[in-house]
């Protein structure tokens, strides 16, 4: 199996809904977790037509739970009548007790964020990567831009070696 085919299956294991580019920028990533999202029918449908965005989104504790804040999930014109679409409304993660517990510890002993980095579908199911990460300073932020200028600048080096 090529690296380019392998690529391919593994975009249709994981179609990507919604990704937060800016948070790798940021933050410094530690450790990530798999949360399930509790969605409502008409999200779902919005979900699969790809409109989301967790940009601006974050995550937050509250008495051992895990819901997700700010993610914009924007409701079809064929929505539900029944059901008033919140766009914005606050989602409960599906984690088990132990990541749960885990996750409390790093975040109120040890002052750890919780970022949404990737919302993705798995097994018919939406996913939420989370990130545990630690906030960059101004000058770590330089540093990432810098060793990107860089890599950039070395591939089109090596590019135009080769010819």
């Amino acid at each position: 199996m090529t690296a380019k085919s392998a690529k391919k299956s593994a975009a249709k294991d994981n179609p990507l809904i919604a990704d937060n580019r800016r948070a790798r920028y940021d933050y410094f990533i530690e450790e990530s977790y798999e949360a399930g999202l509790a969605l409502m029918g008409w999200e779902v449908k919005s979900l699969r037509a790809g409109r989301a965005q967790i940009k601006e989104a974050y995550v937050f504790l509250k008495d051992a739970e895990a819901f997700l804040f700010g993610a914009h999930i924007s409701a079809l014109p064929t929505a539900s009548t029944h059901v008033i679409p919140d766009p914005i409304r606050t989602r409960k993660l599906l984690l088990n007790r132990a990541e749960l517990s885990r996750l409390v510890g790093a975040v109120e002993r040890r002052g750890y964020t919780l970022i949404p980095l990737e919302l993705y579908w798995k097994n018919g199911r939406a996913k939420l990567k989370l990130g545990l990460a630690k906030g960059k300073k101004e000058h770590d932020k330089r540093d990432t831009s810098k060793d990107r200028e860089w890599q950039r600048e070395k591939s089109r080096v090596m590019k135009h070696s080769r010819r």
